[in-house]
C-alpha cells in the first residue's frame, strides 16, 4: 500500500507539473490566435476588427498572467477546455471526442498487432536463434525499424493508392458516407486504415522483436532454466512458461507506456493521409495558434500518459515483487507456486 501511495502522489505532483507548462508553453509561440486568423484574410479586415477578435478570443486584454493562470486550473479541474479558436465557436472538448476515436481505433489497432506479432516472433527467434526465421526477420525488421513511419507511408500512398489506386488516399470514411455501426461503414473505416496502419505496423515491429528477442537470449542462459530443463520440463514449458514470461516484463512495460501515448497519435502519419484524429487536429491548432485546443489536447494526453505509467509500476510490482525494493527480493515468500523453485532463482530484470 506504500508503494501505491507513493506512485500516487508522484502522478499528482507530475500532473501538476504538466499542467503547468501546458499553460506556459503556447504563451511563448509569437503572435497570437487574432494575428493568425487576420492573416487569413490578407489584410481585409479592419484594426477594429482585429480588436475585437482580440478580446473576443481573450488575449491582449491587460488581464495579468497569475489571473490567467488561476483561471486555466479553475477551468481544467472542471474540464472546461474553452472554445476552439480555429473552429470557433465550437468546443474543444467536442473536437477531441470527434477526433480521439479515430486515433485510438487506427495508433491503437496497430500497436495492439505490432507488440504481439514481434513479441511472438521475438520468443521463436530467441528459441530458434540463427535458424532460418531468426535470420531473415532480424535484418529486415530492424531495417523497417530505421524507416519512419511518415516515409513510408508516403511511399504506400503513392505506390497503392495514386498509382495502383488499390486504396484511398486520405480521411477515415468516404465522402457522402454518414457515420454508423453498420458493417458496410466500419469496413469503410478499415479500408481508409489500411495504409496508415500498415505504415505503423512495420515500423514498430521491429523494436518489440528485437527488445523480446534479446531478453530471451539472456533468460535462455540462467540457471533456472538449465535446471527446469534437467528435470525433465516440456520444450513447450520451457519456451513459454519460464523463459518467455520472465522476459516479457520490459516488453510488457514498454507496452504500457506505449499504449499511453496512442492518445497523442501520430501527427505525421496522421497528417500525411488527412486522417481526422488527435494529431491531424493537434497540427491544425499549431498552425492557428488555437491555444485551447493545443492545452486541452496536451492536457489529456498528459493525464492518460501518467495514469498509464502509473498502473504500469503498479502492475509491474505485482508481476515481478523484487522490482518494489529496487531489485532486492523479499525475504519472506520466497516460495514460488507459479514455477515450482525458488524465486531466488529467477533472473533480476
Amino acid at each position: 500500500m506504500s508503494y501505491v501511495l507513493k506512485r500516487i502522489g508522484t502522478f499528482i505532483w507530475m500532473l501538476w507539473v504538466a499542467t503547468t507548462l501546458n499553460f506556459i508553453i503556447p504563451r511563448l509561440m509569437p503572435g497570437n490566435p487574432a494575428e493568425a486568423l487576420y492573416g487569413k484574410f490578407q489584410g481585409q479586415l479592419s484594426p477594429a476588427a482585429m480588436q475585437a477578435m482580440e478580446i473576443q478570443f481573450g488575449v491582449n486584454t491587460g488581464v495579468p498572467l497569475w489571473k490567467q493562470y488561476l483561471t486555466y486550473l479553475w477551468n481544467m479541474l472542471h474540464l472546461n477546455f474553452g472554445i476552439s479558436y480555429n473552429f470557433y465557436p465550437t468546443k474543444v472538448s467536442t473536437i477531441i471526442g470527434h477526433s480521439l476515436p479515430y486515433t485510438i481505433g487506427l495508433v491503437g489497432i496497430s500497436l495492439i498487432i505490432a507488440f504481439a506479432v514481434g513479441t511472438v516472433l521475438g520468443i521463436y527467434g530467441a528459441w530458434k536463434r540463427n535458424g532460418a526465421l531468426d535470420s531473415i526477420q532480424s535484418p529486415v525488421l530492424l531495417f523497417l525499424q530505421s524507416v519512419p513511419a511518415f516515409w513510408l507511408g508516403l511511399m504506400m500512398l503513392f505506390y497503392f493508392g495514386f498509382i495502383k489506386g488499390w486504396f484511398p488516399d486520405s480521411h477515415a470514411y468516404s465522402d457522402g458516407a454518414t457515420p454508423s455501426f453498420t458493417w458496410g461503414f466500419i469496413g469503410d473505416l478499415l479500408w481508409h486504415a489500411t495504409l496508415p496502419g500498415l505504415a505503423l505496423i512495420l515500423t514498430g515491429l521491429g523494436g518489440w522483436m528485437l527488445g523480446m528477442r534479446n531478453m530471451m537470449v539472456q533468460t535462455l542462459g540462467d540457471d533456472y532454466i538449465t535446471f527446469a530443463e534437467a528435470k525433465g520440463a516440456p520444450q513447450r514449458t520451457l519456451m513459454l512458461r519460464y523463459a518467455a514470461r520472465n522476459a516479457i516484463l520490459p516488453n510488457f512495460t514498454g507496452f504500457g507506456q506505449a499504449l499511453a501515448a496512442v492518445v497523442s497519435g501520430s501527427v505525421l502519419v496522421e497528417t500525411i493521409f488527412s486522417y481526422p484524429g488527435i494529431g491531424y487536429t493537434l497540427q491544425q491548432g499549431i498552425l492557428a495558434e488555437d491555444y485551447p485546443l493545443i492545452q486541452g489536447i496536451f492536457l489529456i494526453i498528459a493525464v492518460v500518459t501518467l495514469f498509464a505509467n502509473m498502473i504500469v509500476d503498479i502492475l509491474y510490482v505485482r508481476l515481478d515483487p523484487r522490482a518494489e525494493n529496487g531489485g532486492t527480493q523479499r525475504e519472506n515468500n520466497t516460495d514460488s507456486p507459479r514455477f515450482g523453485f525458488s524465486r531466488r532463482a529467477t533472473p533480476e530484470i
